[in-house]
């Protein structure tokens, strides 16, 4: 690698600047423009509509993240690197593709791309026969490749786990885990705390924080939004070294409301501020007030603040992000 994409740069600006390469100013698998999105372990960047497609591949084919938005380990920052970008890629990926295969464009629809991207990454379909993942003996997976030896140990690993069944994703939830106030001891003065939410099977985890009861997150977690969808489980827990975890309180945020005005408003690019929705407080939820749904900047959020329930006490500010995946 050139000097651009050292190690003296900060992770980030080793991901910007593979991102300025030319080949990958396009989605690896549909050609939109300007991709915002990458999958970690394979090592290409996505649009946000093939995003949610590799979203319901799930982690073990495919992990997501943002390029801006999300956190990346220098091990994740590193493989991107080491693969090169889309087109060393999908060299490997798309090497073969059968005739009568065509590759989804901006404009496809999703369940195109889901047949496409399943095909090439999941099946490995489009790779060189002599490339693709074969049972040892010894009951592992081996790939026979020599270039990016830790791009593939990544996906070869990944690719070990059985794959759940395909789900049909509508948009994304990007929720800001922001603070707690007044969370239940635990511990014997205090606790360490942090916040785990649910939609399905998915699960996303905030850090810990150690000996705090109004503790400052400020933390944004992902989540794919399926077509049957249901309400967003959040749960807070104390980190124990030595023992289980203890539960801290628990509520469900209903994303009903949300998506509902998103979709009734459709591209919120096009509005100027204003409320277009609320979910209303009642016995029957865990709101500590009325939760409006606003557009802000060309964005769908929500405040939510939420009363834990099933504890002596606690209380949870977030803020919900809808991202939808036709946009």
């Amino acid at each position: 690698m050139g000097d651009r994409l050292g190690r003296p740069s900060s992770g980030k600006r080793r991901l910007r600047d593979l991102l300025c390469k030319s080949d990958n100013h396009t989605c690896a698998d549909c050609g939109a423009p300007d991709p915002k999105w990458a999958s970690a372990n394979i090592g290409v960047f996505i649009c946000l509509k093939c995003c949610g497609v590799h979203r319901s591949l799930g982690t073990h084919v495919s992990k997501v993240l943002s390029v801006a938005l999300d956190d990346w380990s220098d091990d994740e920052v590193e493989a991107m690197v080491e693969v090169g970008g889309n087109s060393s890629a999908n060299s490997i990926y798309e090497a073969f593709i059968p005739e009568g295969i065509t590759k989804p464009g901006p404009n496809s629809s999703h369940e195109e791309r889901m047949k496409f991207i399943r095909s090439k990454y999941e099946l490995q379909e489009f790779l060189k026969p002599s490339l693709r993942i074969a049972q040892a003996s010894s009951g592992k997976s081996s790939l026979r490749l020599a270039s990016s030896r830790k791009f593939m140990d990544n996906f070869l690993g990944s690719n070990s786990q059985k794959s759940e069944g395909m789900v049909e994703y509508i948009g994304l939830l990007k929720i800001k885990v922001q603070r707690g106030k007044n969370l239940a001891v635990r511990d014997m003065l205090s606790s360490d705390p942090y916040v785990v939410l649910a939609l399905g099977p998915q699960t996303a985890q905030t850090h810990v924080i150690r000996s705090n009861l109004n503790p400052v997150w400020d933390e944004e977690l992902m989540l794919s939004v399926p077509m049957d969808f249901g309400p967003v489980k959040v749960k807070v827990f104390d980190h124990d070294t030595f023992s289980a975890d203890d539960i801290m309180g628990e509520a469900e945020i209903d994303i009903q409301p949300l998506i509902t005005s998103a979709m009734a408003f459709g591209n919120a690019e096009m509005f100027a501020d204003m409320q277009i929705g609320k979910w209303l407080k009642s016995h029957d939820n865990a709101l500590k007030e009325d939760s409006i749904i606003n557009i802000v900047e060309g964005k769908v959020k929500q405040a939510v603040q939420l009363k834990l329930q099933n504890v002596e006490s606690g209380e949870l500010d977030l803020e919900v992000e809808w991202l939808p995946l036709d946009q």
